[in-house]
């Protein structure tokens, strides 16, 4: 057997740093298409069920993104991290080692979410502030949406294994096939054809389930057939506690981000549902673009953490911390200009769900707040990922930290006070600016050290 080649090897230890995020971002960012085809077709199709259907949704939003972030941006950071850190080191046996721990762990992740959905969801969205008919609709697309849930696991941990190294193209071509995919049957199911009946919420959400299932085994083929710089072997595979350790480790603490994050939102639905139900489907248009920018960031944070986790697993800190700062600072660009164009013209996104005057009137305000405020938001998201790849995540849990302490205490103040909705969205703006400026802080008074001696696969 050759010897493992040595970490100076690979290209990413050596590539100039802006272009080859530029390079690794594009197919992410390409991605992002796919999803925002999902979450446009989505709304529409639920726009057409009417304005409980929107309310609902913005109910489910959150939870729905907290999979997500934990999934795709905790946990598969935390797995694209050691992952990428072991071949920096040359470490391909224990990278390999590592993919089936995480695996492990996204379908325990997964079935754990769906038990926890099916007991619960009634309770989360009446806590939200979910009555009556908007409540009913939430309930109805969660029992199947979150069915689904290992399939969102495994779909995002494979992902993340393919960007460790280095390899953006696959995974996006994938994310981009299931939101096509996901679009084509949530229309098919939610609002019926041909032989198929209406299923309403139902069928909207299992078009989700399907579509991640589907992209589940077609990437999981791909790095079992050994097409992958590291391939997936599931025979003879021994559990080793020390690497399953190693991940939970670091992925628990950066699932923290992510709750502060969802903690956040859920206070401020439970502020705009207290303002009706326009307001509140008003609200979850603004929000449902906000599910989009977080992927958007992921795509520049994404691109950063193989270069980051490579850099320091060959003890290259000084190109890791540079790598972080170009990259929050593409996501700051990109967002914030998204962001700028929505707070002058916001019916660019808002006419494609509803005509409803009222609720229109709420997204515009939302978007007129909160646009101005991306560019910080993208920045702060950016650094969330850099920090997990040097395994530095303390500073993101304070700036999230800080974000909902001050949501927290405004919307007490707010409620107090019988604001008008305005006022809510505000709050948003000052949360977005207080995190992605504690976040800048934070990494640039922060040390990344080389990392801590992990167990041996």
């Amino acid at each position: 057997m050759p010897p493992a080649p040595a970490p100076s090897a690979h290209p990413l230890l050596r590539a100039p740093v802006l272009p080859t995020l530029w390079r690794l971002a594009v197919p992410n960012m390409v991605a992002m298409m796919g999803s925002a085809v999902a979450a446009i077709g989505e709304t529409a199709y639920v726009g057409q069920l009417g304005v409980a259907a929107l309310a609902g949704m913005a109910l489910v939003f959150p939870l729905l993104m907290l999979q997500q972030m934990f999934s795709g941006g905790a946990m598969g950071g935390a797995v694209a991290s050691l992952v990428s850190r072991a071949l920096g080191a040359g470490e391909t046996a224990r990278a390999e080692a590592l993919v089936v721990h995480a695996l492990g762990i996204a379908v325990v992740a997964g079935l754990a979410t769906t038990v926890l959905m099916l007991a619960l969801s009634d309770a989360v969205f009446g806590l939200l502030g979910g009555r009556d008919a908007p409540l009913a609709q939430a309930v109805a697309y969660a029992h199947v949406a979150f069915l689904g849930s290992v399939g969102v696991w495994l779909l995002n941990t494979l992902s993340a294994v393919l960007r460790a190294t280095g390899n953006m193209l696959v995974p996006s071509a994938i994310l981009i096939a299931v939101g096509l995919v996901q679009v084509a049957l949530a229309g098919v199911f939610g609002l019926g054809a041909g032989p198929v009946p209406r299923m309403g919420m139902q069928g909207i959400a299992l078009g989700q389930v399907l579509a991640y299932a589907g992209g589940t085994v077609v990437l999981g083929w791909y790095l079992h057939s050994g097409k992958a710089r590291i391939r997936l072997q599931l025979r003879d595979a021994k559990w080793q506690p020390a690497l399953a350790r190693d991940l939970l480790q670091l992925g628990v603490k950066a699932c923290a981000s992510p709750v502060q994050t969802i903690g956040t939102m859920m206070i401020l639905t439970w502020l705009v549902a207290r303002s009706g139900p326009q307001a509140l489907a008003g609200y979850g248009i603004g929000m449902r673009l906000e599910f989009l920018l977080v992927p958007l960031a992921f795509s520049f944070g994404a691109a950063s953490v193989p270069l980051i986790g490579m850099a320091i697993g060959a003890n290259q800190v000084a190109r890791a911390r540079r790598v972080g700062w170009t990259a929050a600072a593409m996501a700051g660009l990109v967002l914030g200009a998204a962001g700028l164009v929505l707070a002058v013209v916001p019916d660019l996104w808002t006419d494609r769900f509803t005509r409803d005057p009222a609720v229109l009137t709420a997204a515009d305000t939302y978007f007129r707040w909160a646009g101005p405020f991306y560019a910080l938001y993208g920045a702060g998201l950016s650094l969330y990922s850099s920090a997990i790849a040097a395994n530095r995540v303390g500073g993101q849990v304070l700036a999230g930290t800080l974000r909902l302490l001050l949501v927290g205490a405004g919307g007490a103040a707010l409620v107090a006070a019988q604001a008008p909705v305005w006022a809510i969205f505000a709050l948003v703006a000052v949360g977005m600016a207080a995190y992605g400026t504690a976040s800048i802080l934070l990494v640039r008074y922060t040390r990344w050290e080389p990392p801590l001696r992990m167990a041996s696969a």
